[in-house]
């Protein structure tokens, strides 16, 4: 799986002018995405990884302040721009794979004790933050799940 992590003051995410989910103090908005080859491991792993990063202000992580997080499925997270003009999305797990993915992801979260808001799978979504920094990093569960040498 892989996700993209942005600190932020506040965060929300509005679908047909409707907000949906919203987190009004300092945490994370996660964008994630599932391929193929994942499962319910690598969102387990994903979601401990977000949970204990500290990446917040003074060095804190989630779990530290309980911060809350806002979480969005987004599959553009595997696109592959290495040929053309056009993105191919061939990398990216079809809904019917990826949608209990992410609610394993969110799952996984709310087990650890996570405050956690969602958008709505599948739905055109407009999603409004103030990144705080600006702070932005990316995860995939390929770069942490493997056993590290030396």
């Amino acid at each position: 799986m892989r996700a993209i992590l942005q600190r932020v003051s506040r965060a929300s995410v509005t679908v047909e002018g409707r907000t949906v989910g919203a987190i009004d103090e300092p945490g994370l908005l996660v964008l994630a995405g599932a391929t193929h080859t994942d499962g319910e491991v690598e969102a387990a792993l994903l979601a401990q990884k977000i949970w204990n990063l500290r990446i917040l202000e003074g060095e804190k992580s989630c779990s530290d302040v309980a911060a809350p997080l806002l979480v969005v499925s987004q599959f553009t997270l595997y696109a592959d721009t290495r040929r053309g003009r056009r993105p191919s999305w061939s990398a990216a797990a079809p809904g019917e794979v990826s949608e209990p993915l992410i609610e394993s992801l969110v799952d996984s979260l709310r087990e650890l004790g996570a405050r956690v808001e969602t958008g709505i799978f599948g739905a055109m979504m407009e999603v409004e933050l103030v990144n705080s920094g600006p702070f932005t990093i990316s995860l995939d569960t390929e770069d942490f799940a493997k056993p590290r040498r030396g």
